[in-house]
């Protein structure tokens, strides 16, 4: 059966080299000189995140913000052909794996003049760094050509292995490239920070990742319009990638295998795909991609219903005291990509609204959750969500803070509360005593227990209660003390 996934020809390291035929097949022969389908099932392929991996700074999925006209990348991706006085730029790339560090480092080694030697800080050593730079060294001086070099994972490099680099960054044997998952500011030693730019990447859009699934399926090196993506199994893909190209185009690779296993006769849909037939092209279907990924699509829709029925389900089941549905609710949203800062800002308001002062931890808790899934993010952020989910659901209820702000609002809003007493007025400006006011005012702490009685609301406010404490949790002790403070306030 001929190669279901495109026929782009991969070079000795795996990467495309950019001479396909017009059809997108591959002219090589097998060992017994033939060629032609047997030929080209039986080779090995390269994945298709490999295959797909664009050839010029035009092609790069998202980044533009560091892919501007003149910018270091541009600079050095021009090779000799740069213009302007500026010499290339060692750089480290910082981001989230999948964001196109690697992709970058490979692109930027086609520019002309350039040299491109790759090593993974997981494998090489110090030894293997000198290497590189005296044979960089010797290319520019006996053949004037700049190396390149890509390290990846340059955070595994410890100090010495590191500062190994800093005569060739400084003095531009090579110029580096390297690619960090962690934050150089913490893994990278200050020399050679200082020697490079520092440029961050940032995690792919869904836009970006649903373009990059739609090239992947019509571009010769990839499925080569032999499949198509439905739209639901588009966007479960885009959901479960999590801003990772590289783990999209995975994903697609794998539902693309599923979706022709299911086709009826495979051979029939590839050459009416291929214009030998009539066959249209195999459809990834959601199935296909729940199948392929072990991953069940999450119903649910960021800027539409789905978005808010699953928010409001979360929110009365805390209300609810229902800690189970909570958390069901709570991974709903964050299995289907739900923002947790969002989620972390209704768990606080639930904490006011719902806890209240029957327990007035929970807003202590429901705050700090919320600052430590900022500081850490995902997926550990979910530990922290779920214990404050926990919290608040197991916690006596009391809305009574969230009714008594409520009913004051709307006692203003009717007009109610005219003026201000006297004896609390501001009279510390120059004849404000002259109007009389803070004259009869007693100090609350030099009454006993430091509660004194006078009138604090507006004449049309006076015995006007608001806050309504429940027999709930902490409010039970609350309550008592309240009644014992309005005797002595009101002199009642």
């Amino acid at each position: 059966m001929e190669d279901l996934f495109g026929a782009g020809r991969d070079d000795a390291a795996g990467i495309d080299d950019g001479h396909d035929d017009a059809d997108g097949h591959d002219d090589s022969r097998d060992d017994s000189g033939t060629s032609g389908p047997a030929a080209r099932s039986a080779a090995p392929r390269s994945p298709l995140a490999v295959r797909m991996r664009p050839r010029t700074l035009d092609d790069v999925v998202g980044q533009q913000h560091l892919l501007g006209q003149g910018s270091p990348l541009r600079q050095l991706a021009a090779g000799s052909e740069a213009t302007g006085p500026a010499g290339p730029s060692s750089v480290i790339l910082w981001g989230p794996p999948g964001t196109g560090k690697t992709t970058l480092a490979h692109v930027i080694a086609k520019g002309p003049g350039r040299k491109f030697v790759e090593l993974s800080a997981i494998t090489a050593g110090v030894k293997d760094v000198r290497r590189v730079m005296d044979e960089a060294l010797t290319a520019r001086d006996l053949y004037k050509t700049t190396t390149v070099l890509f390290l990846d994972e340059i955070h595994r490099f410890n100090k010495a292995q590191q500062d190994a680099l800093l005569p060739g960054v400084e003095n531009r044997w090579v110029v580096l490239v390297a690619a960090t998952t962690e934050n150089p500011s913490f893994s990278v030693v200050s020399p050679l920070l200082s020697r490079s730019l520092l440029l961050t990447l940032k995690p792919l859009t869904d836009a970006d990742v649903e373009g990059l699934l739609q090239r992947a399926t019509a571009d010769p090196r990839g499925l080569n319009g032999k499949a198509a993506l439905s739209a639901e199994a588009l966007a479960h893909l885009v959901r479960l990638s999590g801003g990772d190209a590289r783990r999209a185009l995975t994903a697609l690779e794998a539902a693309a295998g599923v979706a022709f296993g299911d086709a009826d006769d495979t051979d029939a849909v590839v050459a009416g795909a291929a214009g030998t037939g009539t066959a249209d092209p195999v459809t990834i279907q959601l199935r296909h991609t729940e199948r392929a990924l072990d991953a069940a699509s999450v119903r649910y829709d960021r800027a539409g219903d789905q978005h808010y029925d699953v928010a409001s389900a979360f929110i009365k089941s805390i209300r609810g005291s229902d800690v189970d549905a909570a958390l069901h609710y709570l991974a709903r949203m964050l299995e289907a990509g739900e923002d947790p800062r969002f989620v972390a800002r209704r768990i606080v308001i639930s904490a006011a609204e719902d806890v209240g002062m029957a327990d007035p931890t929970a807003l202590q808790t429901a705050v700090a959750a919320a600052q430590a899934v900022q500081l850490i993010g995902m997926p550990e952020g979910r530990i922290i969500l779920a214990e404050a989910v926990v919290h608040l659901a197991t916690a006596p209820k009391s809305n009574a803070a969230y009714m008594g702000i409520n009913q004051a609002i709307a006692d203003v809003r009717a007009g109610l509360g005219n003026g201000i007493p006297a004896h609390l007025r501001d009279a510390h400006y120059p004849g404000s005593k002259q109007l009389g006011h803070g004259k009869g005012y007693k100090y609350a702490h030099d009454a006993p227990h430091a509660v004194a009685t006078q009138q604090y609301p507006p004449d049309d406010l006076v015995g006007r209660n608001y806050y309504l404490p429940t027999a709930n949790g902490a409010e039970r002790d609350i309550a008592a003390r309240l009644d014992r403070l309005r005797r002595i306030i009101r002199g009642t």
